[in-house]
């Protein structure tokens, strides 16, 4: 067990599965296929990132170092929230970038999304966290790695 404090930026309470992805997350390549499609779930798209191509990341804890991508990051953040199928948590070991933030924050505000979103959490949490593995996420930005 291991444990972390970050910036809060969208509070909230989670205990559960979590993915780690070593490289950035394109927030348009991940999302936008399953936002087109309307879809039930979010299947991470963007071919270029291993540790999250292919995999369910809705209700899931997303550990990464940042986001990479194109301006629209925001927007479809915000629409991946405003359809409920939006990871449970964004758990940045960086901080996260502006585009996201507001994605994030309008989410919140406009969509009433539960998404949780901690930044600044150290590059130590991308080696101590395991895809498959449980963390728990308080919303004080402690995050605890089983």
């Amino acid at each position: 067990m291991k444990e972390f404090k970050g910036r809060v930026l969208a509070a909230g309470n989670y205990k559960g599965e979590c993915i780690v992805s070593h490289g950035g997350l394109n927030t348009l390549a991940t999302f936008q296929s399953s936002a087109i499609k309307h879809a039930k779930k979010v299947i991470a798209s963007d071919q270029n990132n291993p540790d999250l191509y292919g995999k369910n990341i809705t209700g899931i804890a997303l550990i990464l170092p940042q986001t990479i991508g194109s301006t629209t990051g925001g927007m479809v953040l915000q629409v991946i929230c405003s359809m409920k199928i939006n990871p449970a948590c964004l758990l940045f070991s960086e901080s996260i970038d502006s585009l996201a933030a507001a994605g994030a924050v309008l989410s919140t505000v406009w969509e009433g999304s539960d998404i949780i979103v901690i930044d600044r959490l150290g590059k130590e949490i991308l080696e101590a966290a395991k895809s498959g593995g449980q963390v728990e996420v308080k919303e004080d930005g402690t995050v605890i790695v089983y």
